[in-house]
């Protein structure tokens, strides 16, 4: 395995998209990267890092929904800084990921990786998804929710994470077409899930 290789992950929320590619990542004994490109991208540029956790997969016409009642140059005003912040952010986060590829072989989870490094050949792309009763579990015991307030938390993030996806992307987030393999994580588990995405990769690249 000495040529680099990266797998990139969609997930739905509650999915256990991030455990999956952890696990995956350490068994395939290369780097992982979810939250901590938040951390590297506010190194890098010298930004805070609140900056790019308020803009965390949210795509970048947002902020309109807040602003009707408000004078139209107003709108256009406050519309315009905020794509150029996050078109600047989201160049910011491609920028390290791209710079993280040149380096080694990497997981990442989000953020359009797959977009991002679309011209490297090199590239497992992947959406994991779960039946909705084990998503509301999942997320009712990680938030510590009722069950009813987990699947309008999931709702709402599903929401915004298509909303980014298909915004930078120009793809559609969740459909077969924009990846190599779609899974169902309650279909096999947590475990089963990993082996299975592992078993692909090594026959993919022939290792």
């Amino acid at each position: 395995m000495d040529e680099k290789f990266f797998i990139n992950i969609g997930r739905q929320l509650g999915s256990g998209g991030r455990i999956i590619g952890k696990k995956l990542a350490s068994e395939l004994n290369i780097s992982f990267y979810d939250k901590e490109l938040i951390r590297i991208a506010s190194q890098e540029s010298g930004l805070g890092k609140e900056i790019f956790e308020q803009a965390d997969e949210k795509e970048s016409h947002s902020l309109l929904g807040g602003l009707f009642g408000l004078r139209t140059s107003l709108i256009d005003e406050i519309n315009v800084n905020n794509y150029l912040c996050n078109e600047t952010l989201f160049k910011i986060q491609s920028d390290v990921i791209r710079e993280l590829a040149e380096q080694k072989s990497c997981l990442f989870v989000g953020r359009c990786a797959d977009y991002v490094l679309h011209e490297n050949p090199r590239c497992v792309n992947v959406f994991i998804s779960a039946n909705i009763e084990d998503r509301v579990k999942r997320i009712a015991e990680i938030q510590q929710l009722s069950e009813s307030k987990a699947k309008d938390f999931i709702e709402k993030m599903d929401k915004k994470r298509a909303g980014y996806y298909n915004y930078y992307s120009n793809k559609v987030w969740g459909a077969a077409e924009s990846y190599h393999i779609c899974i169902n994580s309650s279909a096999l588990g947590i475990k089963g899930t990993v082996t299975l995405i592992q078993q692909f990769v090594k026959q993919k690249f022939g290792f």
